[in-house]
């Protein structure tokens, strides 16, 4: 696959073997080991290990397990390396390296316990190896990530992947409706399979969108951009003329390396790739392309010297490209391998990496930019990522796009997947009922965001309301309606990464009838306020704050038992200390009245009084000849219904003066 070639920017020549087997030369594998053509070179070595039978062969068998193993990772069959590691180490491969390999291969395919096992073994014979102890710290972080992936919905985009391998896509077309990728695919310009991977080098291909916004069927670009070397993983100007790609460079008995090149579009005709030059180096790799979106830098993966080990990722800036080449640096760059950068704008990009703790293989990292010029860098987590390679993701319209990755295919082909992080479904839903819990009709409530925001609706025939909310905003919620007070609540919604519907009510109290104040609680026989009255009163004075026009009679009332006299005296007593608190808290003494009624006045029932009291019917009157006619037990409830204290509105315009 081209990707393989090109995410193997610097190659190492093994040393070269004398040794023979049945006209299998070792000396012939690793000239091929020594190339790049790895899917030719396990071949070779296979032969020659199967023909290893004999104990004292044990050490070359050893010895040969390792390179297959070497082999197939270069490839990504990391299931396949891992057990010729596993063998390596069996038969006594002296390097400890085999260690830290078994590790990485147990890694790459998901086995996170066993790989933790092989990265402590090799961390016993070399410790403090970064390698080893970032691979363990990865696997650490896989474990916690199966327990709580991400939001992100990954599919297979089967309409663009073939038999083979199909890689990097990148969208283009001023409304993304453009999709290019690279693709393995049999039906590829060369004829010839490649030594390196085993199939044919990649082309290029396209698929659009229709007028109905479906994607057709994918085609090779159209022009003489694709020839039978490898051209792949392209990036574009910002007004789509320029395509920048990466271009293997095939030399006979000589390694396998890639550079960028540019093609210019002239209608829908791409042009042969012209050699784009970043600096005179025959021996570096360059590749991955990527363009900045306003076309200042191109950001690219390269093994120059200079960088932080492995590839690194630079970037050039194509306007004043003299002395302007900038390595990206540490906090991005790592000892291992990072490349296929995306840029999405000034201050974010995505890249892949095997060097930062991750889920396996090569996973995607998401960079931004810090206004003091750091960069945070963020693992996607599953399911953007897997166990196996992640690499060449690209955005579209919102938090969706595509990506490529090999997960699932022990054959280690890539494949194009679609991903989308689809919208939190936050809501704030409710009821808007009066003081007896009957929907009030008509009810409007409007919701204010301190993002700006401002929603209105109006409840359902049962009082009903739902609004939509966006994550950490503050919100302001006011409820109305005609006949009733305004009642005002205020909430914020968390940050948390998972849909919530969040439940509000508002009680209105109505300008037309009583609204009874609940859990006002006096002491025994006086008129004295307790303590765990505060929160009821409180909420009265935030009544009377929001509806500033109002003024109203505060009354209480006592039940059946004592003179009439002593509860009327007793009611206006208590009446007044209500009214009293809500003078020392602000309220204007001329807005309130208040009144003790005694016994005079007994409760009917209800809607809210027959729930709470099921023994009692609504409509029911709670007076003395009604109450007499009860258990012992249900006229101590009437008694306490009709203990209460309550206000109603006198008028809805007063000025203060």
């Amino acid at each position: 696959m081209m990707r393989k070639i090109i995410g193997i920017l610097t190659i190492a020549v093994l040393a070269l073997g004398a040794s023979s087997c049945g006209g299998v030369k070792e000396s012939t594998a690793n000239e091929q080991m020594a190339r790049g053509e790895y899917f030719d070179a396990q071949k070779t070595y296979r032969k020659i290990y199967n023909r290893l039978t004999k104990k004292e062969e044990r050490a070359k068998r050893g010895e040969i397990a390792f390179k297959m193993a070497e082999c197939h990772r270069k490839l990504s069959r990391y299931a396949t390396a891992a057990s010729a590691y596993q063998n390596a180490i069996r038969y006594g491969y002296p390097d400890s390296i085999a260690q830290l390999r078994l590790g990485e291969m147990l890694h790459a395919t998901g086995k996170y316990a066993q790989a933790i096992e092989a990265y402590e073994g090799f961390l016993s014979r070399c410790p403090g190896s970064p390698e080893a102890l970032n691979g363990v710290k990865g696997c650490r972080y896989a474990l916690e990530q199966k327990k709580q992936p991400t939001r992100y919905v990954v599919k297979t985009a089967s309409l663009f992947n073939s038999q083979r391998s199909d890689f990097a896509p990148m969208l283009a077309g001023t409304n993304f409706d453009q999709l290019y990728f690279s693709t393995t695919s049999e039906k590829v310009t060369g004829k010839n399979h490649s030594e390196i991977t085993g199939m044919k080098n990649a082309d290029i291909w396209m698929a659009k969108k229709n007028e109905q916004g479906q994607w057709q069927r994918p085609q090779p670009v159209e022009g003489e951009l694709n020839t039978e070397l490898d051209e792949g993983i392209v990036a574009f100007s910002p007004d789509g003329s320029t395509m920048y790609l990466t271009k293997a460079r095939r030399e006979p008995n000589a390694s396998t390396s890639v550079e960028i090149y540019t093609s210019q579009r002239s209608e829908a005709q791409w042009s042969a790739a012209q050699k784009f030059e970043i600096i005179n180096d025959t021996i570096s790799a360059f590749g991955h392309p990527s363009v900045s979106p306003d076309g200042t830098y191109l950001y690219f993966a390269s093994d120059m010297p200079g960088g932080s080990g492995g590839k690194d990722i630079w970037r050039i800036n194509l306007k004043e490209r003299s002395g302007s080449l900038e390595n990206l640096g540490e906090q991005i760059n790592t000892a291992g391998d990072d490349d296929f950068p995306y840029v999405r704008s000034d201050s974010l990009f995505y890249f892949s990496s095997n060097g930062h703790p991750g889920l396996g293989g090569l996973d995607i990292f998401r960079a931004t930019l810090q206004p003091n010029g750091s960069w945070v860098v963020e693992n996607m987590g599953m399911p953007m990522n897997s166990f196996g390679d992640d690499f060449g993701i690209t955005y579209g319209q919102g938090e969706s796009g595509f990506l490529s990755s090999n997960r699932g295919d022990a054959r280690g082909y890539d494949h194009i997947f679609s991903f989308v992080l689809p919208d939190l479904k936050i809501t704030i839903s409710g009821y808007v009922l009066d003081k007896d819990e009957e929907p009030v009709p008509n009810a409007v409530i409007r919701i204010v965001g301190n993002d700006g925001t401002i929603q209105k609706e109006v409840a359902r025939n049962d009082g009903s309301f739902r609004f939509p909310l966006q994550r950490g905003v503050s919100y302001v919620m006011m409820a109305g309606a005609k006949g009733y007070l305004n009642a005002k609540q205020e909430f914020t919604a968390d940050n948390a990464e998972e849909d919530a519907d969040y439940g509000i009510d508002f009680i209105l109290s109505s300008i037309n009838k009583p609204n009874v104040i609940d859990n006002i609680y006096y002491d025994f026989d006086k008129a004295t306020l307790r303590p765990e009255s505060t929160a009821a009163l409180d909420s009265l004075v935030n009544i009377l704050k929001e509806n500033p026009n109002i003024t109203i009679e505060m009354a209480s009332h006592t039940d059946r038992w004592g003179t009439d006299a002593y509860n009327l005296d007793l009611s206006h007593r208590r009446a007044k200390s209500v009214v009293d608190y809500l003078i020392s808290h602000g309220i204007t003494e001329d807005r309130l009245q208040y009144q003790g009624y005694g016994e005079s006045r007994p409760k009917r029932v209800t809607k809210r009084i027959a729930r709470l009291f099921p023994q009692f019917k609504e409509g029911d009157l709670l007076d003395e000849k009604f109450i007499e006619t009860l258990s012992d037990e249900d006229q101590e409830a009437a008694d306490q219904v009709n203990r209460r204290t309550e206000f109603q509105v006198l008028s809805v315009d007063y000025q203060m003066y």
